[in-house]
């Protein structure tokens, strides 16, 4: 069987979908060590981060009888409200799956926009086993959160907005994008999305399995009893092939951050941007002020999500042994 490959021309057909329904998410420009840096501010989307890009592409691109019979997704919270969000306003149904211990303002977020939520238990039972099961049961057609075509697509129309930002603001067109990365999705859409640049991705400290991934020339999956991290976003055990093959395919590279270096990264968003990001949309961020990536012309950072509950921002606010300087 032939499997479909999300491809460059995909992600500009992604792009030419998203902007019939919304309007491009904000570009803000800051410098670091006197470099000017423009950051995509994907957290201000209506659902708070890039997820609704892929699944509007991939339920977008699902015949009638498909639409009819529904989606089943399996996410810790941002997919699960990007597909909850297309598929309300596509009018299909919609199952999540999701992990018991999933922050609550991304599970209240996913009911309230209509979707059946499906909890699991993250260390005793497969996300993707349940949600096979109940797409096969239901008829429904699988969406996962970064493994498929257009998902990836989609994701990768964020960096053909901040192209065009970047040149409107006065900047070089994009020369090196840093990016987060849980499976990949959103990493490998930009590298297609931006085939000139040099991509870097970013994932916390024990879950850079990416990162290891690239080093190494095959796929690495997270190791056994991987450390506790705020990134509920990029706790993903292992990258999948697709994702894998297009930014190996592009010499990618990646780094880790702390979750001190996190923790820095949002207080510096509130302080610098304004914005509440939340500690897996803030690591590229975080690469860039700890100094794991040096600020250079033409650097697009991209800021993937907002999703955190008051008490979690907080606390990460409140950790002022965290704070990090600018690099001089």
């Amino acid at each position: 069987m032939i499997v479909r490959q999300p491809t460059r021309a995909g992600v500009r057909d992604a792009a030419a979908k998203i902007a019939q329904i919304l309007p491009p998410s904000p570009l803000f420009v800051r410098e670091i060590s006197g470099v000017s840096i423009a950051f995509k501010a994907e957290s201000l989307q209506p659902m708070g981060a890039f997820k609704l890009r892929g699944a509007w592409h991939r339920l977008t691109a699902l015949d009638s009888n498909a639409r009819r019979r529904g989606v089943v997704a399996f996410s810790s919270g941002n997919h699960a409200q990007g597909v909850a969000w297309a598929a309300k306003r596509l009018g299909l149904p919609a199952v999540i799956v999701m992990p018991a211990d999933a922050p609550r303002v991304k599970r209240d977020a996913t009911l309230a926009l209509g979707a059946e939520v499906v909890a699991y238990d993250r260390a005793t039972e497969s996300r993707e086993t349940i949600a096979a099961e109940l797409a096969e049961a239901r008829g429904a057609v699988l969406v996962p959160s970064f493994d498929d075509p257009w998902v990836i697509e989609g994701q990768g129309s964020a960096a053909i907005e901040a192209a065009k930002q970047m040149v409107e603001a006065g900047l070089p067109e994009p020369l090196h994008a840093v990016v987060p990365c849980g499976g990949g999705g959103l990493a490998s859409g930009t590298a297609l999305a931006l085939p000139d640049a040099t991509i870097t991705v970013v994932e916390p400290e024990g879950w850079d399995d990416m990162r290891r991934s690239l080093d190494a020339g095959w796929i690495e999956p997270v190791g056994d009893n991987p450390p506790p991290t705020a990134c509920d976003a990029l706790q993903t055990t292992r990258v999948s092939p697709l994702t894998f093959e297009v930014l190996a395919n592009r010499g990618t590279t990646g780094v880790a951050v702390s979750e001190a270096e996190i923790c820095a990264a949002q207080r510096w968003a509130v302080e610098k941007l304004h914005l509440v990001i939340e500690p897996g949309g803030a690591v590229a961020l975080a690469a860039v002020l700890a100094g794991k990536v040096a600020p250079a012309a033409g650097m697009l950072v991209i800021l993937s999500g907002g999703n955190t509950d008051a008490e979690s921002f907080a606390r990460a606010l409140a950790v002022e042994d965290t704070r990090i300087a600018e690099p001089a």
